[in-house]
């Protein structure tokens, strides 16, 4: 029976229901109403028979086996049914008992118990619990046994008002007829309590539990006319009228509709979705209590009181029902206590970096925002903040992999802890940066900063190897008298002074010095416009070294900020590529270098540097016609670095734009080459008129190998027409080096360090041609 057909059904109840009150009237006599009853009986126990076997045909495993059960057990009633009508309306007995008709009548509970325990088995996922409030406890096996002897005990008492005591106090004659009508209210009673408990348990899983509650409210309706019946033959009634008989209507037809209800085919994502409270569950353990309860008042009331038995039972219920309260309330005790600790470990979670254990972002920023403004009020000691950074951590990841990181950052964060007090914070902010606040009074700020880098100095295991660690640190000391500092201020300064210390050589501590015109903030220059202040180039020579004289210089940007702070080339250049303004910078440099070159009136070739990204850009290649037009430099003295700071994105892109500049007459080297990104795929792939060794190529730890290397190189690019300049030269011997090697021009502090052109004193040399295309 499929949910459509529901209204179907509960339409068939109401007009069978109808038809039974109709009929106990016996409008039309007794003899005409009896054989209406029968027929009604008998045919809604054949339309059980048929439906359970009819659909048993069509399922398989406990669904088929139960359902054969039940149909088993209807047909026995059925027989048991016919042989009732046969003595009642043929042969004309009253109410004939014990009789053939008992055997088949109780057959059926035998049958119906079989099947309860097999539908209980009939789940289909037994891996999957649904959810009841009480398996969060450690009392529910306690509280399945109190709620199944409060069902049971309230059913024996309805069981025994109804009729089995009557039964039982009833003198029958003899002992025959009397088991026969105790065995009924017995039997039903076991049915309907296994029943019950099932339903209130939800020992059945849920496509199958609208089989369970049709066939519990079918077995019930058998249980209550049974009753009826064996109460009228305890007292020598006669006859049984066609209102008494309604159970046998009912019934059937109940367990009929709940043999041809099939679970939904429709996919059910229990995961996805919330599971809600079963009202079934939670009330219908206390219904045959509410029900007592009713039947002792009427009791009262009528001044037939309770009998000795239903007092004791109900004495025994009503304390099983205050055990299971008192029960009810420890596990709402418990359960509290669980949803507590549960909101303390979310709230951890939510403030802690899982992998460490420290505080996190979110957690430091809430604690430093209260330390600033404890000490802006005056109510609080020195503030100390600390920012730590790991030197070269990514080549742990690279050795050791992710997992070895981790184990890494969780030892760093253990020793962190260890160099500070109880009461202060340790902050891991992300990646392998952390953060510690000093609070209160606090030992002299760069002495606990000392001691954090001798802690971290102490290798550290990582999957039994002996890894050293250096760590770049920036202090701040904030002034109490500064007005409106904030925390974000703070941790800037800290995170300025931490990349200080990187630029000063790493493995080092830089304690802030605040200045009147703020941290330097390169972007912010730029995008003004214009030549940022502070911004200027210098010049580096470039040389033959037959006779070490200057061949072509290269330009290199520097910036000192309106403090004084002489701001790294990688620091600025990395801060105005985060900014999106690489190619400003860019242009701004190729810009001033054609101007100053040409104002000094040196005949000597610029390189300029050009990131590796910018390769094929269209501004790029309008900057350098821009730039060689407005200051009349000739095209051939201009010479594009490509710097492989990130890869080439496109190579067939890049050696077009190349083969674009080259046609402006302009020359294109790749800068840093057996360094960074370069490889001899990327120079088969671009046609570059020369490349610059990288200086680990050119500093003779390993003459041997680094000549052997050279000469390689060398001989490699004079096949390929491709010309080459040595960087990094700093002694004779690595100039002998190159030489021995095929080079013939190179570039270093043996040759002279960066300076403004004047400072060079280059003079109007002539400007010889470097080999190449």
């Amino acid at each position: 029976m499929t949910v459509r057909r529901y209204p179907v059904a509960i339409l068939l109840v109401f007009v069978t229901t109808a038809v039974i009150v109709v009929n106990g009237f016996a409008f039309w006599g007794d003899t005409p109403a009896l054989w209406v009853d029968d027929a009604m009986q008998l045919s809604a126990g054949i339309t059980a028979v048929v439906c359970g076997f009819a659909v048993a045909r069509r399922v398989r495993g406990h669904q088929r086996w139960w359902r054969v059960l039940v149909a088993l057990g209807m047909t026995c009633w059925s027989l048991g049914q016919c042989v009732w009508s046969w003595y009642q309306l043929v042969d004309g007995r009253g109410l004939p008992s014990p009789s053939l008709a008992d055997v088949g009548y109780l057959s059926f509970p035998l049958f119906a118990l079989a099947a309860l325990f097999v539908l209980a088995r009939a789940r289909a996922r037994p891996d999957r619990e649904r959810w009841q409030p009480a398996q969060w406890t450690g009392h529910f096996g306690v509280a399945v046994v109190l709620d199944g002897l409060v069902v049971t005990g309230s059913l024996f008492i309805l069981t025994w008002t109804a009729a089995l005591g009557q039964v039982v106090r009833a003198t029958g004659p003899d002992a025959l007829t009397w088991a026969v009508a105790i065995a009924y209210p017995l039997s039903d009673l076991v049915v309907v309590v296994v029943a019950v408990l099932l339903v209130v348990f939800d020992r059945v899983d849920r496509p199958y539990r609208a089989n369970l509650l049709l066939a519990a409210v079918g077995i019930v309706a058998l249980a209550c006319s049974d009753s009826v019946f064996a109460y009228l033959v305890s007292i020598g009634a006669e006859s049984m009228k066609p209102w008494s008989d309604a159970g046998f209507v009912l019934g059937p037809l109940f367990i009929a509709f709940a043999l041809l209800a099939t679970p939904s085919t429709r996919r059910r994502d229990d995961a996805g979705q919330a599971v809600g409270v079963d009202w079934w569950q939670v009330a219908l353990p206390y219904l045959p209590v509410t029900a007592v309860a009713l039947l002792i008042t009427v009791q009262i009331v009528a001044g037939a009181g309770p009998d000795g038995v239903e007092v004791f039972v109900g004495a025994l219920v009503v304390f099983l029902v205050l055990a299971r309260q008192l029960l009810s309330l420890l596990d709402n005790r418990l359960l509290l206590r669980r949803v507590y600790e549960g909101q303390q470990q979310l709230t951890h979670q939510a403030y802690h970096d899982p992998l460490t254990g420290l505080a996190n972002r979110a957690l430091f920023a809430d604690r430093l925002d209260r330390a600033v403004e404890q000490a802006a009020d005056g109510g609080h000691g020195p503030l100390v903040l600390i920012f730590v950074d790991l030197d070269d951590f990514k080549e742990v990841n690279d050795r050791f992999g992710h997992a070895g990181g981790d184990v890494l950052l969780h030892a760093v964060a253990q020793r962190l802890l260890s160099c500070v007090r109880a009461g202060d914070t340790v902050a891991r902010l992300g990646g392998d940066e952390f953060a510690i606040l000093l609070e209160g009074e606090v030992d002299a700020p760069q002495a606990v900063a000392d001691r954090i880098q001798s802690a971290l100095r102490r290798p550290f295991a990582v999957h039994g190897t002996l890894v050293p660690v250096r760590a770049s640190m920036g202090l701040v000391v904030p002034d109490p008298a500064e007005p409106s500092v904030t925390s974000d201020v703070l941790l800037g300064r800290a995170d300025t002074s931490m990349y200080a210390g990187k630029r000063l050589g790493k493995d080092t501590t830089v304690v802030y010095q605040p200045s009147p015109d703020g941290p330097p903030d390169f972007p912010s220059a730029l995008r003004r416009g214009g030549l940022p202040d502070g911004f200027a180039l210098v010049f580096q020579p470039i040389v033959r070294l037959a006779d070490e004289q200057p061949v072509a210089v290269e330009a290199l940007a520097r910036w000192t900020a309106r403090d004084g702070t002489a701001v790294s080339p990688e620091t600025f250049v990395r801060a105005a590529e985060g900014a999106g303004l690489g190619a400003e910078l860019d242009a701004l440099v190729l810009d001033l270098a054609c101007r100053e070159i040409t104002a000094a009136g040196i005949d000597l070739t610029v390189h300029v540097n050009v990131c590796a990204s910018r390769l094929g850009a269209a501004t790029l290649e309008e900057s350098v016609g821009s730039a060689l037009d407005r200051y009349g430099l000739p095209a051939e003295r201009l010479v594009v670095e490509i710097t492989e700071t990130v890869p080439v994105p496109d190579l067939a892109a890049g050696a077009a734009a190349i083969r674009r500049l080259q046609d402006l007459g302009v020359r294109v080297a790749l800068d840093d080459f057996g360094a960074g990104y370069s490889s001899l795929t990327v120079l088969h792939a671009l046609p570059v008129d020369l490349i610059k060794l990288d200086r680990a190529l050119t500093t003779g730890v390993r003459p041997d190998r680094d000549a052997a290397l050279c000469r390689s190189l060398v001989g490699l690019c004079a096949d390929l027409e491709v010309g080459v300049v040595a960087e990094g030269i700093e002694t004779a011997e690595q100039a002998e080096l190159v030489t021995r090697a095929g080079c013939t021009t190179a570039q270093g502090y043996r040759f002279g360090h960066p300076a403004p052109l004047p400072a060079l004193r280059l003079g109007s040399s002539p400007r010889p041609v470097v080999s190449g295309k």
